[in-house]
């Protein structure tokens, strides 16, 4: 049962991954190109602890979770880039 829900979470993942790209290259503002890649960053960390998971590594949890912060971080620096013109 577990690989079956294993195998469901790659398959989505992978989906996300092709349809970030998508949204990444056809994007027709700067603003779609950030969601996209904010969305891909988000995909990155389900990868992340979905391998730490798999492989009992947990401490690769931590990674995520600091991926994310910085994330997060990089997003608001670009918003208000993008709403200021700094």
């Amino acid at each position: 049962m577990a690989e079956i829900a294993l195998t469901t979470a790659l398959v989505l993942i992978f989906f996300s991954i092709v349809f970030g790209i998508i949204r990444l290259v056809i994007g027709p503002d700067t603003v779609d190109r950030v969601v996209a890649i904010d969305l891909l960053t988000i995909v990155a960390i389900a990868v992340i602890a979905l391998l730490a998971h798999i492989g009992n590594r947990y401490i690769y949890l931590d990674v995520a979770l600091v991926y994310g912060l910085l994330s997060f971080l990089g997003v608001l620096a670009v918003a208000r880039f993008l709403e200021k013109g700094i």
